[in-house]
């Protein structure tokens, strides 16, 4: 049997005069290359160079010193016939351990003071093809990639007398196999910064741009930030202001939100985003002369478009939590659209595209910091998707479940009767669940989303929190909100809030009541309770959706109270039965959807990577700018 080969090829050199003693000491034949054999020989222990098997030196500065086929034959070079004739063919003997570590890149691009050219030389190549080349062959090879392995190495080596067992072997290559990986990814990311980076000017850019830098993550602190993709181009370009962290997560849920709502009904769609789930979401459903009044779009000189019906919907369904929202658009923004939005606090905007005109418009918003983001409508994002928590990588694939009307085909109550309109609105629920952290209960009628219960722990919590909205909602109906006589000066998004305040009864004291006052013309009379249950009494034909079963009826009641018709929900809870009775009891339509429509895990989102250094984004500038 001849002498095992260990090929040693350095550059953290922690443990390795430990390991090269304990390596002759077992009898192996040690070869190096460069500095690391000069600092075995200098130890005293024997050491040949890497050159003594190539014979040929190293050159280029050091660039190539192990790149020879008597290196990585011997490497690869596998138990059979036909490998073993090659080498011997070629008076190549077979390498039976690799020790090698990398160039430290990520050490060296991390230096203020780092030049391109420094970068450049700390890409290893002969060291990421001796791990490879080790990893791949490792039904034979033993691959050291990292120093902490060398003692437990060593005494398997020693115990099995130069045979090291399958699965030591195994978990090294592993190792090896993630560490060029690992380098790969550091690699790639700084030239992408390098030449593909949205802030580079033109003459700068090698290809389409695939990175943008974010002002900071999640929080302020959380430095730096960025959103990339490591194929193909960035699928949205920035036309306005610098989009954050946040707003990117908003922007791109919202987005393909409202594309799903537009190819699912055939209609323009609109959605109201704020902390990654929607405030609102609708459809282009014409407004009538009511709703224009509660949406406060009923003075817009521009004629309402679908699109701007569809955001007048979405924007109203809840306005307390849509100020300062993130707007996505499923069709290029129009002007009648641009001026809706252009009279809101918001931060932001998505759109497939814009008319000159919007684009005037929304590019004056914030003192020309309004984020302005232009997707491309025909961007696929990859079927998986990834997200990292506290140091761990999950894995899905992406909630690609199609959402239409045969979702809702098995109605299980005696009341059967499901018509297109309810249909639409069943459509629009179910898919805002989608986007909306999962545990969630939505209401819509007339193609938009009236209330959303987002991520409380418990199902009644989500249909009370939902049914509670969609009651303010239609309260704004009330002709006596529609009438009060607020003062000519008073912002939108005060008027908002103390409408909110109204219809819910909020008791107010002190100087909040003499402020809440003070907006009117002259005294208010409230809403009595008797006529907001008369009014509520009205409202009917409302669709409810849930992302989970119903685990008590209590939920169906509760629905029922908030005008709620048509009901979809999975089944699989052993209260179905109840549930179902409960239904018949109100003449509630109740189909039994044929999966969960649990939202995805907040993930690489739509196939891009949001990345910063360490949730929640101030609203100080939304404040701001209503003062």
């Amino acid at each position: 049997m001849s002498q095992p080969i260990a090929l040693l090829s350095v550059y953290d050199k922690s443990g390795l005069l430990e390991l090269a003693q304990g390596l002759h000491d077992a009898g192996v034949r040690l070869l190096g290359s460069g500095g690391t054999a000069k600092k075995i020989r200098e130890a005293g222990i024997p050491i040949g160079d890497v050159a003594d098997i190539t014979q040929a030196p190293e050159m280029l500065g050091g660039r190539v010193k192990t790149l020879h086929p008597a290196v990585h034959g011997g490497i690869l070079a596998r138990d059979i016939p036909s490998d073993q004739q090659d080498l011997q063919a070629q008076s190549i003997s077979p390498i039976s351990i690799v020790v090698c570590n990398l160039y430290p890149f990520t050490e060296t691009i991390s230096k203020p003071n780092c030049t391109l050219p420094d970068a450049v030389e700390e890409v290893d190549i002969g060291g990421v093809t001796l791990l490879r080349a080790a990893a791949k062959n490792h039904a034979r090879v033993s691959v050291l990639s990292d120093p902490n392995d060398y003692q437990e190495f060593l005494e398997s080596w020693k115990q099995g007398q130069g045979n090291v067992s399958q699965n030591i072997r195994s978990k090294l290559a592993l190792k090896a196999f993630e560490m060029t990986a690992k380098y790969d990814e550091a690699i790639s990311g700084y030239f992408r910064e390098q030449y593909a980076s949205g802030d580079l000017p033109e003459d700068k850019l090698a290809g389409p741009v695939q990175r943008i830098a974010l002002r900071y993550g999640a929080n302020p602190h959380q430095k730096p930030a960025q959103a990339y993709v490591t194929e193909g181009k960035l699928p949205f370009k920035t036309l306005c202001g610098s989009p954050g962290y946040i707003n990117l997560l908003d922007a791109l849920n919202s987005y393909a939100l409202v594309k799903e709502l537009q190819e699912a009904l055939g209609l323009p769609a609109a959605a109201s985003f704020k902390h990654v789930s929607p405030a609102g979401a609708a459809v282009g459903v014409e407004l009538s002369e009511t709703e224009k009044a509660v949406y406060g779009v009923d003075d817009l000189k521009e004629p309402l478009t679908p699109l701007a019906a569809a955001y007048a919907r979405a924007r109203g369904a809840d306005r307390m939590s849509s100020f300062g929202d993130f707007v996505a658009l499923s069709a290029p923004c129009d002007l009648a659209t641009a001026r809706i939005i252009s009279r809101e606090v918001s931060d932001g905007i998505i759109a497939p595209g814009y008319s000159n005109e919007a684009l005037e418009v929304l590019k004056k918003k914030k003192g020309g910091k309004y984020c302005v983001l232009e997707i491309d409508p025909t961007y696929e994002p990859s079927a998986v998707e990834t997200k990292q928590v506290y140091g761990v990588t999950l894995q899905q694939r992406r909630n690609d479940a199609k959402i239409d009307a045969k979702l809702f085909g098995n109605i299980v109550t005696q009341s059967k009767e499901l018509p297109q309109e309810a249909t639409t609105d069943l459509i629009v629920a179910t898919l805002a669940l989608k986007y909306t952290q999962s545990n969630s209960v939505a209401y819509a009628f007339h193609g938009s989303i009236i209330g959303i219960g987002a991520g409380q722990q418990s199902r009644i919590h989500c249909t009370r929190l939902a049914g509670g909205k969609a009651d303010l909602w239609w309260l704004r109906h009330h002709p006596q909100v529609l009438a009060l006589p607020f003062k000519k000066g008073v912002k939108r998004a005060e008027k908002a809030n103390s409408i909110d305040l109204y219809v819910s009864g909020e008791v107010l004291e002190g100087g909040e009541k003499a402020h809440w006052e003070s907006l009117f013309e002259g005294p208010v009379a409230p809403l009595a309770e008797e006529q907001k249950k008369e009014w509520a009494s009205k409202l009917d034909g409302v669709a409810c959706s849930s992302d989970a079963f119903f685990p008590f009826p209590d939920n169906v009641h509760r629905a029922r109270k908030s005008g709620v018709k048509y009901l979809a929900a999975p089944s699989g809870s052993v209260m179905d039965a109840e549930c179902i009775k409960a239904a018949d009891e109100h003449g509630i339509v109740f189909a039994h959807t044929s999966f969960a429509a649990l939202p995805p895990l907040k993930m690489g989102v739509s196939g891009l990577n949001l990345r910063s250094e360490w949730k929640k984004e101030t609203e100080q500038e939304n404040c701001l700018e209503e003062m």
